[in-house]
């Protein structure tokens, strides 16, 4: 007889919680437990989960004890391209544990690990501050690596394209130069490709591997993007099960389908979306009512109807997680046939949708709302610029009336957020544009003008509205959560806050943060400062339970108005089902629920940093072309810090940070000043401020270390009156 499963984890850690437990191995312990036979498999088994799950440890001579016990913590690890890193812990509210360099041995980034707590901190580092060491690894988060193949005297070996792989790899000669399986094409130096790492056991040794895939030479076009998409582990084929399923779906509706649904197709409806966007999946009409208030519908393609649980599509969807959005391509989520087909909402077309209707009063108080599958025939596709141009000026047809009307309900509402206290942690995008063969051409700074505001809060007031109904309901669902900062935390954000010059109260008071973002508000330093604070906040995630959401300051929140490119949607869709029948056949408890939570939290993640990589891999090439075309073109940049080597600019419209370094500054002997924060110049005494406005044009560029280099373009702009200057810096 198998042991019950349940009954045997609480046992072991029952025996491992006891005052006079002795640490025992996986034998010892099932003989303490009582347990013999072939029911030693579950004990095996669960502490196999229980280590897994950072519940328990295993020290030396795979013994087992509860990590407080022995100062052990398990987590995931961070690594800085420095060398150090942070180990996050696994359990809720325990604060990160710093691991020097010379401490992580040959974990690497993203591995789940086991650190031992250091008793205090070594001299020279930081009280207070909980240090570690890596004393085993659970669980490597990638076996493979991508870089660039070298060559010295005897050996070949690869440099990592991620810095935060501080080693080089060697790769057996052989490996090196054989022909590669899948491109038929052999790798010589220079070339990209991806490593296959052995077992690494000491970091005082290089780590080794075998070469598995030859992406082709560095400068090729689409090997740099190629790279990173090797690099973060995305999926760029579809299986062949999951595009015949899709071949099967219709790409048009039919009326049987039509005739189950409610029918808005007479109705007013819009989508607004980017420029270059295939994929339509939320559509917006506004009424304004008879006592002064309004009605608002949103309509959010029914991919549900298409994809089936448990279906080929579905798992395919689940693994993905989410669509990943490049410099030059789309990793989509789901197929083209329904992302950009049937399920997109193009317009003047039949199309199955979710909608959600919310009645507002005259002060944007959201007194009603209702759900329903509906089917909708979108009267206008919009692009934000077209929205901004129709917004901005007097309504001339029906569009303009009707969208004027729309943004009176959204502006409200915006000014309604944040006097209840959400955080206004919006930043520019820039967009880079690339040619046919993958070529930066143009950056393109996008703005969160009025057009991108008015969806921004009709899908937060959706998302909202769905919350509150699946909570009332108690029906499992993924929750979109964003946990209250730790105050340690944002007293360190304080600091940098006060080191700026402004003068800032206690920050765990929501409307002392509010009042900071808005005196940042346009000042040089806003963007650092921004950064700093999303660096202080917790991660936003997704959860079976409804934590809240800080940042939105709203009590019940989801995700539900994208399910072409979030699986997180497409599982709140399901739950929503607005007839019983559709609610009993899709029926997934909660443990299911977490574990797609967890899954899909780590998918986003991994996905942004992908997007991250490519968008400023693709600047810097953009920059790298500036230069080799020997005609560098003049930017805009602003002071946003000073240091004893330099100057710390931003360029506004390329959203990007470099250095001015002191050597440039060719005609006078600059001085470091820390207490005004300026660069003075020893014979002409001019000035360098945070927030002189300066030309500058690129000088240098090293795509491995993400750093670029500017030089000061026009002598009458090398030195301004600081703008700040009149306001010596202020104390807490």
């Amino acid at each position: 007889m198998i042991a019950n499963g349940p009954r045997v984890r609480e046992q072991i850690l029952a025996l491992l919680s006891r005052k006079d437990y002795r640490p025992l191995n996986k034998v010892e312990i099932a003989r303490r437990i009582g347990v013999s036979g072939r029911a030693r498999l579950a004990v095996r088994g669960t502490l196999r989960d229980l280590e897994h799950a950072g519940e328990i440890a295993r020290i030396r001579k795979d013994r087992y004890v509860l990590p407080a016990e022995a100062d052990l913590v398990g987590g995931k690890l961070s690594i800085h391209p420095a060398g150090y890193g942070f180990l996050i812990s696994e359990k809720a509210g325990q604060p990160d544990v710093f691991i020097a360099a010379e401490n992580v041995g040959t974990a690497m980034h993203g591995d789940r690990v086991v650190a031992r707590i250091s008793p205090e901190p070594p001299a020279g580092r930081i009280k207070g501050r909980r240090e570690g060491r890596v004393i085993r690894i659970l669980e490597r988060a990638h076996d493979t690596i991508v870089g660039t193949l070298q060559q010295s005297r005897n050996f070949h070996y690869v440099v990592p394209d991620d810095p935060r792989f501080v080693h080089d790899i060697y790769v057996r000669p052989v490996a090196a130069v054989q022909e590669d399986r899948r491109s038929g094409t052999a790798a010589t130096v220079g070339d990209k490709v991806v490593v296959r790492l052995d077992d690494w056991q000491s970091r005082h040794v290089n780590p080794e591997g075998e070469i598995i895939e030859v992406l082709g030479p560095a400068s090729a076009p689409g090997v740099d993007v190629l790279s990173i998409i090797r690099k973060f582990h995305l999926p760029t084929e579809f299986p062949s099960d999951v595009l015949e399923q899709a071949e099967r779906i219709p790409e048009s509706v039919d009326a049987q389908q039509i005739a189950r649904r409610e029918d808005l197709r007479s109705q007013f409806i819009v989508t607004i979306d980017p420029d270059d966007a295939r994929d339509f999946d939320d559509a917006i009409h506004v009424e304004r009512l008879a006592n002064g208030g309004w009605q608002l519908g949103v309509h959010i393609a029914d991919v549900a109807a298409y994809v089936e649980p448990g279906s080929a599509l579905d798992r395919e969807a689940r693994r993905r997680g989410n669509s990943v959005y490049l410099p030059d391509r789309v990793i989509p989520m789901l197929p083209e046939r329904l992302s950009n087909g049937v399920c997109s909402l193009k317009p003047k077309v039949d199309r199955l949708t979710h909608s959600v209707f919310i009645q507002f009063d005259k002060r944007g108080v959201a007194k009603s709302a209702r759900f329903a599958r509906s089917v909708i025939r979108s009267a206008h596709r919009l692009t934000y610029k077209e929205a901004y141009a129709i917004l901005t000026s007097p309504p001339r047809d029906r569009l303009g009336e009707r969208l004027h009307v729309t943004w009176e309900l959204a502006a409200l509402l915006r000014r309604k957020r944040f006097e209840h206290g959400a955080l206004d942690l919006d930043f520019p995008e820039v967009k880079v544009l690339v040619d046919t063969h993958g070529k930066p051409v143009r950056l393109e700074r996008v703005e969160n003008d009025e057009s991108h505001q008015l969806i921004e809060e009709f899908m937060l007031a959706a998302n909202e509205a769905v919350a509150r109904e699946l909570k009332k309901r108690t029906i499992p669902t993924i929750y979109r959560v964003h946990e209250n900062p730790d105050p340690e935390k944002l007293a360190e954000y304080r600091e940098l806050a006060l080191s700026f010059g402004y003068k800032v109260g206690d920050l765990t008071h929501r409307a002392e943060l509010q009042r900071l973002l808005a005196e940042i508000r346009g000042k040089p330093e806003e963007q650092a400062l921004k950064v700093g604070l999303l660096k202080s906040l917790k991660r936003a995630r997704y959860d079976p339970q409804p934590l809240g959401h800080y940042g939105l300051s709203k009590t019940n929140y989801l995700h539900f108005t994208s399910p072409i490119r979030r699986y997180a949607d497409l599982v709140v869709h399901r739950a929503l089902g607005s007839d019983s029948a559709a609610r009993r056949s899709y029926h997934v408890g909660m443990a299911e629920i977490a574990s797609i939570a967890e899954h899909i939290s780590a998918t986003e993640r991994n996905a942004a940093d992908a997007e991250i990589d490519a968008t400023q891999m693709k600047k810097l090439e953009f920059f790298q072309r500036q230069l080799d075309g020997r005609n560098p073109q003049i930017f805009s940049a602003t002071v946003v810090d000073i240091r004893n080597y330099g100057l710390m600019v931003e360029l506004p419209d390329a959203l990007i940070t470099g250095l001015i370094h002191v050597s440039s500054l060719t005609d006078d002997f600059y001085v470091f000043e820390p207490a005004r924060r300026q660069l003075i110049g020893r014979r002409s005494r001019k000035t360098f401020s945070i927030g002189d406005d300066l030309s500058v044009f690129v000088a240098r560029v090293d795509i491995f270390k993400r750093q670029v280099d500017f030089a000061i373009a026009l002598a009458a702009e090398r030195s301004k009156p600081s703008r700040r200057s009149k306001r010596s810096p202020k104390k807490a």
